[in-house]
């Protein structure tokens, strides 16, 4: 499948902390639930994951104790229904509310805890934008593992690991579908990936209040940086 290219000004992308403050006014003042932002987020990966890859592959989706692993474990739960072999990575208990919901979803639909050799796809949504390092020395020997496969990696949003252009260690993803609008940091990413844009289903009003040019998501284009 051929995807379109957008090209973007630096002033098009949002800080980390922009983003934040933009996602909690969404939230708070157009009461969006957090478990309906996770299920647009996942249904965006999950579509991602299908445009390039076939049913009945292997894919391994990494997952955390967060919305970001709440919105892995909706893609699981969508891709198993669509036929592929899905293997979940659970980097800890799953223990809070939302992200246990969605993991009983999803092994309920046919994703599996089974560990196997080869993975077509590898998912990173071990962790979300809030994340802090370093990383436990269970999770580092994760990315490594993932990075030195054969498999296609596929960010949600920030890579895990990844805090700017000084990090290593991080997974680094061919894909990155990233959360709502572009974020600057992506740009520093020393393999360049493919960013795509998930549509958490936040209004208009939203961006225009945050400066930011709300992108056609509907066309899954690639976002690229103005050189």
């Amino acid at each position: 499948m051929i995807f379109p290219e957008i090209i973007i000004d630096q002033d098009q992308a949002l800080g980390l902390e922009h983003f934040k403050e933009m996602d909690y006014y969404a939230v708070n003042n157009y009461k969006l639930p957090i478990e309906l932002m996770m299920e647009n987020a996942g249904l965006n990966l999950a579509t991602l994951v299908a445009s390039f890859s076939k049913s009945g592959q292997n894919i391994c989706i990494g997952i955390g104790n967060g919305n970001n692993g709440g919105g892995g474990l909706v893609a699981a739960r969508r891709l198993a229904a669509w036929g592929y072999n899905v293997f979940l990575d659970l980097m800890t208990d799953i223990t809070k509310e939302l992200p246990a919901i969605q993991l009983k979803r999803a092994l309920k639909f046919g994703a599996s805890l089974k560990n196997i050799n080869t993975y077509d796809v590898w998912v990173d949504a071990y962790l979300g934008f809030s994340q802090r390092l370093p990383l436990s020395d269970n999770l580092l020997k994760t990315i490594v593992a993932a990075n030195n496969s054969s498999a296609v990696k596929i960010s949600l949003d920030i890579p895990t690991g990844f805090l700017g252009a000084d990090s290593s260690n991080y997974f680094c993803p061919d894909k990155v579908l990233t959360l709502a609008a572009p974020k600057r940091i992506l740009f520093e990413l020393d393999k360049e990936a493919e960013i795509y844009i998930a549509d958490l289903g936040i209004p208009k009003e939203v961006y225009l209040k945050f400066g930011v040019d709300i992108l056609p998501f509907y066309t899954n284009s690639i976002i690229k940086q103005k050189r």
